[in-house]
């Protein structure tokens, strides 16, 4: 089992650290050997995360703890509005909880949405669509809002 040393960003198996439980609804991406520069030193990473998206991919990660979030991939709007700012819609996300579902009046109508957070760092990251009562509105059902304030990106943003 491969994981993204997160103090050298090298692929490592030797690491003591054991590997996170699979929790429901979490998957774990494998590491993709050809974005792997070349052979693993044994190391210990600082933080276990539950996911690590491929190094060569652009990556929206958590601004607090560096956690991965999303693949740039998988960003389908730039051009929301969060509780605090700006905010981007993912199609998936990972390394994310989510809480209870509660319906909430936004700026574009009544949603049943859940708040999603860290799992790393437990931080209040945005929320999750659960269900949109306006025709209009179901193509966010399943999609994650993230807010800008809680991302960084990573990963070959030239």
């Amino acid at each position: 089992n491969l994981l993204r040393c997160f103090t050298c960003d090298r692929l490592c198996g030797g690491c003591t650290a054991p590997a996170p439980p699979a929790r429901q609804g979490i998957v774990l991406q494998p590491v993709m050997p050809s974005c792997d520069p070349g052979p693993a030193p044994a190391c210990l990473p600082a933080k276990t995360f539950r996911s690590y998206l491929p190094r060569c991919h652009r990556t929206y990660s958590c601004v607090h703890c560096r956690a991965h979030l999303a693949k740039h991939d998988e960003l389908i709007s730039k051009s929301f509005q969060g509780s605090h700012g700006r905010a981007y819609l993912f199609n998936s996300v990972v390394n994310v909880g989510c809480g209870p579902a509660e319906q909430r009046l936004l700026l574009t109508g009544l949603h049943s949405v859940a708040d999603i957070f860290c799992e790393s760092c437990k931080t209040t990251l945005g929320w999750k669509y659960e269900q949109a009562f306006e025709t209009s509105q179901k193509y966010k059902e399943g999609k994650y809002i993230i807010e800008m304030s809680h991302m960084v990106k990573d990963n070959g943003w030239d």
